[in-house]
């Protein structure tokens, strides 16, 4: 198992690619599967831990990302004949290894960050092996072996009955996530906005929230740990989802509605596949969608949204497919003949 490095795994507060590697990992060391996990050394697991790097460049400045990227892969590569299978969580860099050996390779792709990294994927296409996290996120030029959504471990997340008495803002602080739409829906709905998250865009972060934030209409928070994270989502009248992109999938929406909490997000990428509009929350088109939308909160049974979780994104189902999608290649793998470098 391939993590990125950026962050340890599990991640202390942000690190969603992180987050999801030890959750499937951990699932699958439940299941009896010998998984050897090639992460930063202060990761936690009951897999096998492999490192080079100590910590990660995002927690240690004086790390070099690119320098310890390339030692950290070409450690597991190094190795790949000791695997049956290299599962890739390390975004495109890994599929440039991956005709210099014999181990079948599959990539989970958690989002394209830019189209001018499709090249890669499109040049390993049918030699290495992907998975999509939504349908939404799957490119037409692409092969993939599934679509495999992200579960969470459901026992981090408290069903709180009753309605909160503010507004969530959980995520990124960039023009992607849509921080300044979610600052102007709380204001004009005349609720507090709570905000949780990393400052990715400093530029965005100065311009677009500090001057509103005040302390009592609007708190930044800064990042959430786990025990933080179920409070603020479990405690919140609405997660405000209004992203200004395509939604690779939002691990945010499942862990608010595992809490009991509604989301009111923009139908952009994977929301409509995550969001069951009406029942779990509500899919707007902009600020005034969602205005509309927050009224009708008070109509939802916070309950019935744990439990459309628990049908559809438990760490459980997640592991069940990544085994299936596991079977899936080695089985191609061998009628292949194996593939030779």
């Amino acid at each position: 198992m391939l993590a990125p490095i950026s962050w340890r795994v599990p991640p202390r507060e942000y690190g969603p690619w992180e987050l999801v590697v030890w959750l499937l990992t951990e699932g699958l060391v439940d299941r009896g599967v010998d998984v050897t996990l090639f992460a930063t050394g202060d990761s936690d697991t009951r897999a096998k831990l492999e490192a080079v790097v100590p910590r990660g460049y995002s927690e240690d400045p004086s790390l070099v990302p690119k320098v310890w990227e390339c030692l950290h892969i070409a450690n597991l590569f190094e190795r790949a004949h000791e695997f049956d299978l290299i599962h890739n969580h390390f975004d495109y860099l890994p599929l440039s290894y991956s005709r210099l050996v014999r181990t079948p390779v599959l990539t989970t792709i958690h989002g394209f960050s830019s189209p001018r990294i499709l090249p890669v994927y499109e040049r390993y296409n049918g030699h290495a092996f992907y998975v999509a996290i939504s349908d939404a996120d799957r490119s037409e030029r692409l092969d993939y072996v599934a679509t495999i959504h992200h579960g969470i471990a459901l026992e981090q997340f408290t069903l709180r009955r009753e309605r909160g008495s503010y507004l969530l803002f959980f995520g990124r602080i960039h023009p992607d996530k849509g921080a300044a739409e979610a600052i102007e829906v709380a204001r004009r709905f005349g609720m507090p906005l709570l905000m949780a998250g990393i400052v990715h865009d400093r530029d965005y972060y100065e311009r677009e929230v500090t001057p509103h934030v005040d302390g009592v209409r609007v708190r930044f928070l800064g990042p959430a740990d786990a025990q933080r994270r179920d409070e603020l989502l479990g405690g919140a009248y609405a997660l405000l989802h209004l992203v200004n992109f395509d939604e690779p999938f939002g691990l945010s929406m499942i862990e608010a509605m595992a809490c009991g909490t509604p989301v009111i997000a923009r139908g952009r990428g994977s929301v409509p596949e995550i969001v069951r509009h009406g029942e779990t929350g509500f899919i707007v088109d902009d600020v005034e969608g969602a205005l509309a939308a927050l009224p009708l909160i008070e109509r939802l049974d916070r309950a019935a949204l744990r439990r459309y979780v628990e049908e559809r994104f438990s760490r459980e189902q997640m592991v069940d497919k990544y085994l299936a999608a596991y079977a899936e290649v080695l089985r191609r793998h061998a009628l292949a003949g194996g593939r030779r470098p």
